[in-house]
């Protein structure tokens, strides 16, 4: 039976070429199905005939099947599936009026010219409606010059031993009308049910398209914050955009060079990667933007988006337990690796650079700040510039404030966070 099965789908799929579109592959189905129908159909009227008389020549009805079949091995040969279809056609509709023909009139061939109706209305399922027209017209014209024909010739008709018999003609006027309903309906039938494989094919190459874009937004705002990846997405212009107040912050893991030089590759990956996560999920926590990363540095911003309500103070909350982390949790830091922190505030240029393996990145006097106030930092400390402190001052206590020499800048005041005030200790300050 799965023998049987696994024929049947072949011979319907027969022709068809992945590259088709949907239409194509139901028409081309469609076609073969018909034939099958029809070839199955003339064997089962043949013999349904004989067995109730009549001795029409069964020339007719072979060469029929002989001229479907053979056009449709020569179609899987070549694929010319227009010439296929053109012929099939033009079997469907005229081999129905030449048994008429053959038989007698319209009566005595109980009407089996009604057979070729499936000739237009296999156009509409094979090529179209549109085209579907000439067929139509095609079969209106035969009928109508079998019916002229039977009027003129109707008392002319000999009556003779070959006469079919009232109650044969009834019986296959309804069984041609049975036959072609049947075979209409089961066109139409196996034509819906295609469609509607066809439609679920379609929904569910919808889904996975979804599914896939939605990856690629989630892939490219893991790179570009969400603004700029919609901006990206809807214009080729570049972007760079000034702001007036960003804070920017580095961290460095001290002595990362000598502890990396004891480690394989694979364990310097592994401890960067757990620490560095582990930050990522720090800076969705509070709000704030991911740079990028360089080597064992880590580059986060704040006040690039309004997600934030106080970006400074959300990056120093950020940067405390940045520390806090590495010097409490050594299923992270397992090496005990220690940090330098350090935080500028100022105007920045933020924008995306290239075309190709692109990101977002800052750039101006304010990234220049803060990674020379990172790099001569203490470790474990939290060091920030003047205008840092002036919005942190509020609610974080500091250590006496630093004049260290910074390289390209010169002597600079700076200030060692200590962490975030007392409510009760804010509020006095703020009276």
């Amino acid at each position: 039976m799965d023998a049987g099965r696994s024929f049947i789908d072949r011979l319907r799929n027969a022709g068809i070429s992945p590259s088709d579109p949907e239409e194509l592959r139901l028409q081309k189905s469609l076609l073969v199905f018909a034939t099958g129908l029809i070839c199955f159909a003339s064997v089962l009227w043949l013999s349904i005939y004989w067995q109730l008389g009549p001795r029409f020549s069964s020339n007719l009805p072979f060469a029929l099947q002989l001229l479907l079949v053979g056009n449709l091995l020569v179609y899987l040969k070549t694929l010319n599936f227009n010439a296929f279809r053109q012929i099939q056609l033009a079997l469907f509709l005229f081999s129905p009026f030449v048994a008429q023909w053959s038989i007698g009139s319209f009566i005595t061939a109980s009407g089996v010219s009604l057979w070729a109706l499936l000739a237009p209305i296999g156009a509409i399922l094979f090529i179209g409606p549109r085209e579907s027209g000439a067929w139509f017209f095609a079969y209106f014209v035969l009928t109508a010059l079998s019916g002229a024909v039977d009027f003129h010739l109707a008392d002319l008709q000999p009556i003779g031993e070959y006469r079919v018999p009232s109650q044969t003609a009834a019986f296959f006027f309804a069984l041609n009308f049975v036959a072609v309903s049947t075979i209409v309906y089961l066109l139409l039938r196996y034509s819906d049910s295609e469609k509607h494989k066809a439609q679920q094919r379609l929904q569910e190459a919808h889904r996975l398209l979804q599914v896939e874009q939605d990856r690629s937004e989630r892939l490219l705002l893991n790179i570009l914050p969400a603004p700029v990846a919609r901006r990206l997405k809807d214009s080729d212009q570049t972007i760079a955009d000034g702001f007036a107040e960003v804070s920017v912050m580095f961290a460095d893991i001290v002595n990362f060079t000598r502890v990396a030089e004891g480690l394989t590759p694979q364990q310097v990956f592994t401890m960067l990667n757990k620490i560095f996560s582990c930050f990522d999920e720090l800076a969705e926590k509070y709000g704030l933007e991911k740079i990028k990363t360089i080597g064992d540095a880590y580059m986060v911003a704040a006040g690039l988006n309004e997600e934030c309500r106080h970006p400074t103070e959300a990056l120093a909350d950020m940067a405390l337990e940045m520390c806090a982390l590495l010097h409490e949790d050594f299923s992270i830091n397992e090496m005990h690796l220690e940090l330098r922190v350090g935080i500028g505030t100022g105007p920045v240029v933020a924008g995306v650079v290239g075309k190709k393996k692109f990101i977002y990145d800052l750039w101006g006097d304010t990234v220049n700040i803060a990674s020379r106030v990172t790099s001569e930092g203490v470790p474990g400390i939290v060091q920030v510039d003047e205008r840092t402190y002036e919005h942190l001052r509020a609610d974080f206590d500091f250590q006496e404030p630093q004049t260290i020499y910074l390289k390209g800048k010169g002597n600079m005041v700076v200030h060692r966070l200590i962490g975030r005030r007392a409510a009760g200790q804010t509020t006095a300050s703020l009276r």
